[in-house]
């Protein structure tokens, strides 16, 4: 019998999409995430938007992925809307805000990314700049709207991101908001060449990294890697 695959948790984007001759609400996720976690050797499995039902979930999983998306709700780190700042999605940021910090209180692991990796950092307390062009003077961050744009980042030697993609690696991002203050006991371990923070880890925590890209729609598979090898280390711990 083959071994048990580690089952990876990947939070959903809940809104209206067309398929077809439809067009109705949907919880829905780009089939990138579902690949790279199966590559890596996990099985994928779609996590909806709930406050409800989040222990019986986290039961279930080995570790979690909190995806991309629309912008979180300035309001939960206590700023009001920019113009550009997406209208709110509530049951969404509840929703995984809830799965968040109870993934948190478990030491499962985490790969946050993107709106995933912002979510993390209110989650601990801080804060996002909701206009990034207006700090950094350019819109290099999401160049062409629909398409990422590919980027050089710079990590810190000596970190759990360093030991996984190195000291440098090149990234696919698209993004309009960045991290500003930086949530309690989390680490800023990369940055793009305009000093952009691009990655958090948590070094108390099995596994709780954060990057303001997509690795999965890129060529960094080895943060997928990282996370099932976690995910597989956490499964056996909770058996013993």
């Amino acid at each position: 019998m083959s071994e048990r695959r580690p089952v990876i948790g990947i939070t959903t984007y809940a809104q209206e999409a067309s398929w077809g001759v439809w067009k109705l609400p949907a919880a829905l996720i780009p089939l990138d995430y579902v690949d790279a976690v199966e590559r890596a050797g996990g099985r994928p499995v779609l996590i909806p938007p709930s406050e409800t039902g989040v222990e019986e979930t986290l039961e279930t999983l080995d570790a979690i992925v909190f995806s991309g998306g629309a912008d979180v709700d300035p309001r939960l780190y206590g700023a009001e809307p920019h113009p550009e700042t997406d209208v709110p999605q509530t049951r969404r940021d509840a929703g995984e805000l809830a799965l968040l910090r109870g993934a948190l209180e478990r030491d499962m692991p985490v790969l946050a990314v993107c709106r995933g990796f912002q979510l993390l950092n209110v989650a601990r307390g801080g804060d996002l700049i909701q206009h990034l062009p207006e700090a950094v003077g350019h819109d290099e961050h999401r160049r062409v709207p629909g398409e990422f744009a590919v980027h050089p980042v710079e990590v810190e030697a000596g970190t759990r991101l360093a030991s996984i993609v190195g000291v440098r690696a090149d990234v696919t991002s698209h993004h309009h908001q960045a991290l500003g203050r930086v949530g309690e006991g989390l680490v800023e371990v990369a940055w793009a060449a305009d000093g952009t923070l691009e990655a958090v880890e948590d070094p108390e925590r099995r596994f709780v990294v954060g990057v303001q890209w997509h690795p999965e729609a890129g060529e960094d598979a080895v943060l997928f890697e990282a996370l099932v090898k976690e995910a597989r280390a956490y499964r056996e711990a909770r058996r013993s």
